[in-house]
């Protein structure tokens, strides 16, 4: 999903602010003043409604130099080179035609949120680069009860129609806290519907489910409209009938209640009776009516939601249902689908249980309705009688508290586990009104009289039938290395949290640009340390190049130009693998002991002479070395057309000069330049040079290609060479022009400057090949295959998980003896395990500069998963394990999908589900890359979760503690089932 600027609803090309429109102010203010008025703009509050402004980061922190923004960066202030230009979005674009935005977009990292005021204000001081559209996005508010402000910078999308043309679908991006109305008003716009002809608007499911939207003023998100929703307006007959009349008369002022009714991206053919959904029932062609009760404790709201669902042709067996895609909640459902098929918990829900330990009072908790919607969907799941559900009003109930999950982009099915679980705990907490505690330190108590201490104490303020099948507990140790004092701490825990090993190595693919200008760029593949630095990745690539690493430079390449050049110590962790890597190999100008400096050089294809009108950036930029002193326009421009050769075009052999022979044709090798042809032909092309146009243009230009291209000692003219390109110093963003050189004059360049490197339009396309600086060979080590990546055994996760380690320096512990803090050695172990076992293997690791998926293989057992060796309670017996779930997620960060495998608690069969699908599966399916959460269920464990059955085993329990035991159990004192 991605959407341009703009901020009507709906519109896509309309000028919205144009930035061109507003007057660029002649005075600009000083910088302090700039970064004084920003700065205080900068820190106005988010409020419903208003209008923010994207703008590049990238431009943004040019800017904030420019201006010394950061009190701990105020070198660069006013200093020409830093001069930002007009503001530019270019970077934010996935296309810069249609200016879609690209996805997965990280605020702060890639773009700069802005109110209103400083956008424009940005603007008027800088101008905008001509033709983009400002990116305008809306502040929408989220939450049921803490109200939480946000800007929205991704849109919907949504898919419009006519009832009398459904085939033509013009496809719109809508806010959120747009309302039905506008979006109605939007679609009469599209359609041409004259004002006084009467609407109403359908959303369709599949081919033959409709949805009433009756109310005008609720939002998008209040309909639960998701992403590629299609809606369809009908316009009433002449006769006052509407083309979608249902079995029973329903006028056009009847106030429907908006049904909840979902659909997905995967959902199975549709029958051939056509249904709507009006005021709670569900018609279709046949007159089949269907009521959408959602039973007792239902919801109560203006849209009284239940779950759509696929009636299935026969019984179904139960828990073999599928979960319709939502958009972007594959994740979700993955999720879903193993809570479903945990047996004790399905249980729980299935006998009603849930009803009596609803905590409505909790402040930690979400009224009950967490547990109600989920209650109501595994009661429609485990029926029998679908083969899908839309869990439309569970997502809606799910987004309502936790704001991360109320969009439609993709989320982590662990994190909505995570949250999940401790929702449902707190909804369906016994304890009304939780104590408070003090928390007692181990001072060289038995570990087992600490561990029933804190087990006690966290079951005084916890309990609920998600402690007593989730919950376990750690064994925490701290040890301080300078006075050895020992701190034990046991903690409660909902899931494990596995690392896995990571590798040592990184494979990383690079090209290496060569001072030699006849030659192309070369991939290489090389393997650097993973957690090393710049250096290293030199040192690699010099041993296969054959380039000494002193003599390179690593940068960044994005837009033809350089985003970032790398120092040598900078740590490799900084460069992402979609990053575009160029390595130069930088050589000396002259003389040996001349002083040199290696400057960036840009490509622009100037389409207006007038300052800061704008460009467009070609090819792929350059570093050259030049001399520091002493260096005259002659020699710039003779050193870039050199640099260039390879991508100028050669001339080509007349045909009419049939009398030459080939001993009097002298061709350079690859570029095929003839010496014999004296001049090309320019079919009218006139090359302006500095100082205007001149009658020997043309001559010159094809003189200077000709001799530039080829070995001849005669060397290039400063004349001709600006024939074919200007040249010019810009900023470091490479968007505002510093000065020209004008004829005569030296250079003015220092180690900061950018050289630009112009051509007018009609003379790049006559000379300049533009297919050549895309072309690259490859390295043997491009075609090598890659070595194949070795299994891990889930044991080794855990045993990592349990290892000795130090803690950072930034995550000290305060030793009570020592009275400060000190980088203490930290170690974890298992105490208690629960009945269920949830896995989280770790896959994914990020920081501000590095996001990462671990695709490894970890070889998981299906049954018999002996975790005894890992439980350090000597009274603890064995504890083994049978795989019940398994959330899967294929593709790498910020995307791809999830499904999931399932042992059906009935017929003890593994399915795979995905989405609305379910399929069986077989045991030699599972374990593959793609796992990411796994379910165990203890063997031998009888889970009790109802209040009756726990008070009839306490007494029991309270009976027996008086007589001795006789063997050893699984069940630990901890576990109260």
């Amino acid at each position: 999903m991605a959407e341009g600027g703009g901020s009507e609803p709906g519109t896509e090309t309309q000028p919205a602010t144009s930035a061109q429109s507003l007057p660029v102010e002649h005075t600009v203010p000083d910088q302090e003043t700039q970064r004084l008025t920003i700065g205080d703009m900068l820190k106005m509050p988010l409020k419903k409604g208003d209008e923010w402004y994207l703008i590049d980061s990238r431009w943004f922190k040019q800017w904030k130099k420019f201006v010394g923004f950061d009190s701990w960066d105020m070198y660069s202030v006013g200093d020409c080179s830093y001069f930002p230009g007009p503001v530019d979005n270019s970077g934010l674009f996935a296309d810069q035609d249609t200016q879609a935005l690209k996805e997965h977009l990280i605020d702060e990292l890639d773009y700069v949120l802005l109110p209103t005021e400083a956008w424009n204000k940005l603007v008027s001081w800088y101008g905008c680069v001509e033709g983009q559209k400002p990116i305008i996005r809306k502040v929408v508010e989220h939450g049921m009860f803490v109200k939480h402000c946000k800007v929205e910078v991704y849109l919907l999308e949504l898919k419009l129609c006519d009832h009398s043309d459904p085939d033509t679908v013009a496809t719109r991006h809508f806010s959120k806290a747009d309302t039905i109305g506008s979006i109605e008003k939007v679609m009469r716009s599209i359609f041409n519907i004259p004002a006084e002809k009467d609407t109403r608007l359908w959303n369709r499911y599949m081919s033959n489910t409709y949805e009433l939207l009756s109310k005008p003023e609720s939002t998008v998100q209040d309909a639960g409209l998701y992403q590629g929703q299609v809606l369809v307006i009908e316009q009433k007959n002449d006769d006052g009938t509407w083309p979608r009349q249902t079995p029973y008369t329903i006028s056009s002022t009847t106030t429907s209640r908006n049904v909840g009714v979902s659909s997905s991206s995967a959902d199975s053919p549709s029958a051939t009776s056509s249904s709507t959904m009006v005021n709670g029932e569900c018609f279709n062609s046949s007159g089949f009516s269907s009521n959408f009760s959602i039973g007792r404790g239902g919801s109560s709201s203006s849209y009284n939601s239940s779950y759509s669902y696929r009636e299935s042709s026969s019984q179904t067996q139960p828990g073999l249902c599928g979960l319709s895609n939502l958009g972007n909640t594959c994740f979700m459902n993955s999720a879903l689908q193993c809570l479903s098929n945990t047996p004790p918990l399905t249980d729980y829900f299935l006998k009603g249980e849930y009803w009596g330990e609803i905590n409505k009072e909790n402040p930690l908790g979400m009224m009950g309705k967490i547990a109600e919607a989920y209650g109501e969907l595994i009661k429609q799941m485990w029926s029998g009688r679908h083969s899908y559900v839309a869990p439309r009003d569970f997502k809606m109930k799910v987004g309502s508290f936790a704001p991360q999950f109320s969009g439609y982009q993709q989320q982590d099915s662990q994190e909505l586990l995570a949250f999940l679980l401790d929702g449902l705990h707190e909804d369906l907490n016994r304890v009304k009104k939780k104590p408070y505690l003090y928390i007692t330190d181990a001072n060289n108590r038995p570990d087992k009289v600490v561990a029933e201490e804190s087990w006690r104490n966290h079951r005084l303020r916890n309990d609920s039938v998600i402690v007593d099948i989730f919950h376990g507990l750690f064994k925490s140790t701290l040890v301080c290395p300078e006075c050895s004092k020992i701190s034990v701490t046991f903690d409660p825990f909902c899931y494990l949290t596995l690392p896995l090993p990571m590798k040592k190595d990184r494979v990383m693919e690079v090209c290496l640009v060569s001072t030699d200008p006849l030659s192309r760029p070369v991939q290489y593949r090389v393997i650097v340390p993973k957690m090393g630095a710049v250096n290293d990745l030199c040192t690699a690539l010099s041993k296969l190049s054959g380039v000494p690493a002193d003599k390179m430079v690593v940068t960044d390449v994005y837009n033809h130009r350089f985003h970032k050049i790398y120092q040598m110590d900078e740590g490799l962790s900084h460069i992402l693998d979609r990053d575009a890597i160029f390595i130069y190999e930088i050589s000396k100008y002259g003389e040996k002991d001349q002083e040199c400096i290696t400057l960036p050089v840009y490509f622009r294809e100037r389409k207006s002479r007038q300052l800061n009108s704008g460009g467009t950036w070609f090819g792929q930029p350059l570093l050259i070395s030049l001399p520091k002193q002493n260096l005259t326009v002659d020699q710039l421009h003779n050193i870039i057309l050199k640099r260039i050769r390879l991508y100028i075009k050669t001339c080509e052999k007349d045909s009419s000069s049939d009398e030459q022979t080939a001993d009097s044709e002298v061709c350079n090798g690859p570029i095929d330049t003839c010496e014999g042809d004296e001049e090309m032909d320019h079919q009218g092309l006139s090359c302006e040079s500095e100082d205007g146009h001149s009658e020997g243009s043309e001559k010159d230009a094809s003189e200077e290609v000709e001799n530039i291209t080829s070995n001849s000692p005669k060397k290039p003219t400063t004349q001709k060479s600006k024939s074919l390109f200007s040249v010019s110093v810009v900023n470091s963003y490479g968007v505002s022009d510093i000065n020209s050189f004008g004829e005569g004059k030296l250079p003015k360049l220092n180690s900061h400057s950018i050289i630009a490197v112009e051509w007018d339009s009609e003379t790049k396309k006559q000379y300049y090949e533009e297919l050549e600086p895309e072309s690259f060979e490859k390295h043997d080590s491009m075609l090598q295959p890659q070595k194949k990546k070795t299994a891990v055994a889930l044991e080794e996760c855990i045993g990592l998980f349990t290892t000795m380690e130090t803690l950072g320096e930034h995550d000290p512990w305060y030793c009570p003896n020592c009275k400060k803090h000190q980088q203490a050695t930290k170690k974890f172990d298992l105490w208690y395990l629960p009945p269920i076992l949830v896995v989280h293997l770790k896959r994914f690791s990020y920081n501000r500069y590095w996001r990462d998926k671990l695709d490894t293989i970890v070889n998981f057992p299906i049954r018999n998963l002996d975790m005894s060796e890992f439980v350090c309670d000597p009274e603890a017996g064995p504890c083994v394990y049978d795989l019940i779930a398994v959330s899967n997620h294929y593709g790498g960060m910020g995307g791809g999908h999830y499904t999931a495998y399932a042992k059906n608690k009935i017929d003890q069969k593994w399915y795979y589900f995905d989405d609305s699908s379910v399929s069986i599966a077989s045991e030699d399916q599972i374990v593959t890359k793609a796992a990411y959460v796994l379910f165990y269920q203890r063997r031998d464990s009888q889970i009790t979760t109802s209040r009756e059955e726990k008070e009839e085993k306490e007494e029991e329990e309270g009976k027996e503690e008086e007589e001795p035991e006789e063997e050893d159990v699984c069940e630990d004192f901890m576990d109260t089932n």
